[in-house]
């Protein structure tokens, strides 16, 4: 299989071998996302001609952010990425000629975190990435829960803070706690540019105040999210990644500690890291193209 995440941020994407039980990437490729959907669908189809070269490829896994509609391959909205009801699976077919299977970048990564990644043997859970956007997996009952592909997106919860967002509300989550809002929101407070979140971590190990302001904010704003998760769903865990949990500690001790102030009937979720890093949603891709293959 070839599989491409298309991310806020970033596109990757891998030649991956394996079965539904288990997946790698053979070789691999990143390339800045494109602020556009037919250019996007120009990209995927670059990507899978280099990647494909001299080896035989049964299918395309493409995943991408925002709300998407599976069953029929369409990205309907995507608050980062400005497309509206693109036929991508259609487009990426034409392009390709090569079958495709079509999802969700979070329910992607969260379905190869609960098959071979931290979400292994969890039967309720949330599996968050934290990147250029934030939204949830949910597990239920052991699976992935899609809905009707508009679920999961915790970022987009109001949690007071009085903050625009770019989905055109205010007080979201992800205008405070994203990897993109951190960085942003340090240089807007500070003067000083930083090339993302992980900066402003090493700012905050540095003891730099305005920093440890910026990080404090976003535990905040991501807890009272966790808060809503928990009080709806009741998960046994949080799983964290993208970018922000490769700050581990920096990230996890405060956020324990934010929660265990909030919480008070609601079931305290366990809080883990995710396995896969920023992998995760090329191998969920991966296993989207495995399943279409075996389901036909």
């Amino acid at each position: 299989m070839i599989a491409v995440d298309v991310g806020g941020t970033e596109t990757k994407a891998a030649l991956v071998a394996g079965t539904a039980g288990g997946v790698r990437a053979v070789k691999q490729r990143r390339r800045a996302t494109t602020r556009d959907a037919e250019a996007v669908v120009g990209q995927v189809a670059s990507l899978v001609d280099e990647l494909r070269a001299d080896t035989e490829v049964e299918a395309v896994g493409l995943v991408v952010p925002g709300v998407v509609d599976e069953d029929n391959g369409v990205g309907v909205y995507s608050a980062n990425l400005g497309w509206h009801d693109f036929p991508f699976v259609k487009q990426v077919e034409a392009r390709t000629g090569t079958r495709t299977a079509f999802g969700h970048d979070v329910r992607a990564g969260g379905l190869a975190e609960l098959r071979v990644g931290n979400a292994r043997g969890l039967r309720n859970a949330v599996i968050m990435p934290i990147g250029t956007g934030i939204a949830g997996a949910l597990v239920l009952d052991g699976r992935i829960y899609r809905g009707d592909g508009s679920v999961g997106e915790i970022g987009h919860v109001d949690v007071g803070h009085g903050d625009p967002c770019g989905c055109g509300q205010t007080g979201c989550v992800e205008a405070r706690a994203s990897s993109a809002a951190i960085a942003r929101r340090y240089a807007e407070r500070t003067g000083d540019p930083v090339s993302g979140a992980a900066d402003v971590a090493r700012l905050v190990r540095e003891g730099r105040p305005d920093a440890v302001v910026v990080w404090q904010e976003a535990v905040d704003a991501l807890a009272k999210g966790i808060l809503l998760v928990a009080a709806l769903l009741g998960p046994e865990a949080v799983v964290l990644g993208g970018g922000l949990a490769l700050a581990g500690p920096l990230l996890t001790d405060p956020l324990r500690d934010r929660l265990d102030g909030l919480i008070t009937f609601q079931r305290r979720p366990e809080l883990r890291l995710a396995a896969l890093g920023d992998e995760a949603g090329c191998l969920g891709a991966a296993l989207l193209a495995i399943d279409m293959l075996e389901e036909t």
